[in-house]
């Protein structure tokens, strides 16, 4: 994660306001879309090391275009689709 210094340091409810924001978007949003669409202020100084957060723990990455894809595994049954999987080599 980048260090920088914060204004206000991100606090759990407010990370996990984002990830819910990310993983229930129906379409991919830029850091702005998201940003305007969270149900709560959040300076956006904060919200930024909340991103670099999420991106630096592999929840999150960005496309080409900066839309917010979720990437975190976070579904019970493509958890068990993953460990029951075989690997190619």
């Amino acid at each position: 994660m980048t260090t920088r210094a914060t204004l206000h340091s991100p606090n759990l409810d407010t990370i996990l306001m984002v990830e819910e924001a990310i993983r229930k978007s129906k379409k991919y949003q830029t850091r702005m879309q998201l940003w305007k669409s969270l149900p709560r202020k959040v300076q956006y100084q904060t919200f930024q090391t909340i991103l670099e957060y999420l991106e630096d723990s592999n929840k999150i990455l960005f496309d080409d275009h900066g839309h917010i894809i979720w990437i975190a595994i976070d579904d019970s049954k493509l958890k068990a689709l993953l460990e029951s999987g075989v690997e190619l080599h």
